[in-house]
Parts: structure tokens; C-alpha cells; sequence
């Protein structure tokens, strides 16, 4: 199989992904839009005039047609809380759910390969304490450890908890400044985690790695330990780390849901929490389709990398 046709293969399997999401999105929020109007103590004839101005008043399958209609023309529909297209809604917080997520992954990536390797190499001086110190962060559920960090930052004050200032009113240059203000949180919230996972698996790797053939082999040519796992084991054990990269992707997307909320980050994840709050149905459902869509496009895209650095991938495929 070719490497084009792998990953054909693969965006086909994440637009499906993607459709089902959303779909289930859709029926989730059409089966609890029972009130649509923030007036409680609005007439029954207003209410029902409003849902059937929402197109809320049908049966779902019809609902779900014109849905459908409405998301190729990308038309999502109008929010019933924020009186706004959901369209435009969805484009202003993917960005910043964007942003978090891919900091997130540098960091996480940044701090992983290289504690893995000084795990591998070094067991018994300072890899214990790495090893110790992942295995610690990965037994703390992520709300919890968004909590903490969250209680550290208050009261420490190194970090704002609160969340960002509306771009409404700031030039580029204000609003850049508030977001790299607010940004160090949440990136921390979702990297930390990550980052013990992958030094777990870097270390696995690389040990497995260093056990094989061609390191001895390097070693009797007269190549000392540390330069034989640098040169020869660790671009070796880098393939099946990025072979998880799909699996982390997922993670990051669902973790950053729950960062979101509780460090008030102005993302999809937040919007969608809200959104479910107030039994907005078409931004529920235009939230599950962004959320499917990023997370299709992130593990299509680590699936890929992986097949493009290890051809087995690829063989195995046949």
C-alpha cells in the first residue's frame, strides 16, 4: 500500500468519525431542547414561536436532514444563547482550542523525549526521580491536577486564573498580550500528563532499542554507551512513540475539555459546556462537529507521520 493511499484511507475513516459525532450531537441536544427561551416566564405562544423560528418545532429526522443540507453549505445554524451563527461562534474558540492544544503538544513533546532518555540511560541517579515523578502524574486524574494547579496559581499568584479578556475593543497587540498571559495555565494543565506519558514510553523504547543487535554491534566497534544510545538507538526508538501520537491527540482533545472549563479557557471545549448548560441545540451539535473534526484531522495526521517514518506500517496494511 502506498503511502498516499494510506492516508486516503485514513481521511475517509475521520470524515465518518466526524459525521457520527456530530450526528449523535445533534440527537443529544434535539432530545433536551425542551425550552429555548430565556424567559421563563415567557407565554407558551412565545415559546413556540421561537422554536419554530430554530426549525425546533419538527420531527428530528427532518431536522436532521436540513442539518445536514445546512452543513455543506457550511451553515450551522443560529445560537439560541448567544443570538449568533454558529459558524462564527465555532471559528473564534477553534482557534484558541487550537493554540492550547498544539503548545500543549510541544511542551508535552518537549519535556517527554528528553526526560525518556535520560530515564533509559541513566536508571539508577537521576532517571529514578523522572521515573517517580511521571508515574506521580499519571496516577492524578486531570481534573484534579487542573484543580491543583489552579489553587498553586492563585495562591502564589505567578499565573492568572482568571480567564481572558473579550477581544471586542483590544487591537491585535493587547489581545496577543492577554492570551500569552493566560495561556502558560491551561498548556500546563494538558502537558504535564502528556509529557509522563511519553516519557514512559520513550524510555521503554529506547531500552528496547539499546538490547538490539546493531547497538552491541556499535558498542564493539569501540562507540561508548551513551553515544550508541544517542546516535544509533534513539532515532530507532522514536518510531513507536509516534506510533501513539493518534492515541495522544484523542487524549488532548478530550483533556483539554476539562482544562477549558475549569481554568476558564475561551475554547470549543468551554463553548460546548455551555452550550449543553443551555440546551442550545445547534451549537451542541455544530461543538461535536468541531470537536470530531479536529480530533479527525489530529490522529489522521499522527497516523500518517508514523507510516511516513516506519514502513511497516505500511506493509502491514497489504
Amino acid at each position: 500500500m502506498t503511502l498516499a493511499r494510506f492516508a486516503a484511507g485514513r481521511a475517509l475513516s475521520g470524515v465518518i468519525f466526524a459525521l457520527v459525532v456530530a450526528s449523535l450531537s445533534l440527537l443529544l441536544a434535539h432530545a433536551m431542547a425542551d425550552d429555548v427561551d430565556d424567559d421563563p416566564l415567557a407565554a407558551p405562544e412565545s415559546r413556540a414561536a421561537r422554536r419554530a423560528e430554530l426549525g425546533l418545532d419538527r420531527p428530528f429526522l427532518e431536522t436532521y436532514a436540513r442539518w445536514l443540507a445546512g452543513l455543506v453549505r457550511l451553515d450551522l445554524g443560529q445560537s439560541t444563547r448567544f443570538r449568533r451563527p454558529v459558524r462564527d461562534l465555532l471559528g473564534e474558540r477553534a482557534i484558541n482550542t487550537t493554540l492550547l492544544a498544539v503548545c500543549a503538544l510541544l511542551v508535552a513533546t518537549g519535556l517527554g523525549l528528553p526526560l525518556g532518555r535520560l530515564s533509559a540511560v541513566d536508571p539508577h541517579g537521576a532517571g529514578r526521580a523522572v521515573r517517580a515523578a511521571s508515574l506521580a502524574v499519571l496516577s492524578v486524574p486531570p481534573l484534579i491536577g487542573a484543580l491543583a494547579l489552579v489553587l498553586i496559581a492563585a495562591r502564589t499568584g505567578w499565573l492568572p486564573t482568571g480567564g481572558m479578556t473579550s477581544r471586542e475593543g483590544l487591537t491585535g497587540a493587547a489581545w496577543a498580550a492577554d492570551v500569552l498571559r493566560h495561556l502558560p495555565l491551561p498548556v500546563l494543565a494538558l502537558a504535564l500528563p502528556m509529557a509522563a506519558t511519553i516519557e514512559r514510553l520513550q524510555a521503554r523504547a529506547l531500552l528496547d532499542a539499546i538490547g538490539r543487535p546493531f547497538v552491541a554491534a556499535s558498542r564493539a566497534r569501540g562507540l561508548d554507551a551513551d553515544a550508541a544510545a544517542r546516535v544509533h538507538a534513539w532515532p530507532v526508538s522514536l518510531a513507536p512513540v509516534i506510533g501513539t501520537y493518534g492515541v495522544l491527540v484523542g487524549a488532548l482533545f478530550s483533556g483539554s475539555f476539562i482544562v477549558e472549563i475549569v481554568t476558564a479557557w475561551p475554547g470549543l471545549g468551554r463553548l460546548m459546556f455551555d452550550a449543553l448548560g443551555a440546551r442550545d441545540t445547534w451549537l451542541v451539535a455544530g461543538c461535536g462537529a468541531a470537536g470530531a473534526v479536529a480530533l479527525a484531522i489530529g490522529t489522521t495526521a499522527a497516523d500518517v507521520v508514523h507510516a511516513a517514518v516506519d514502513p511497516r506500517v505500511l506493509e502491514a496494511q497489504r
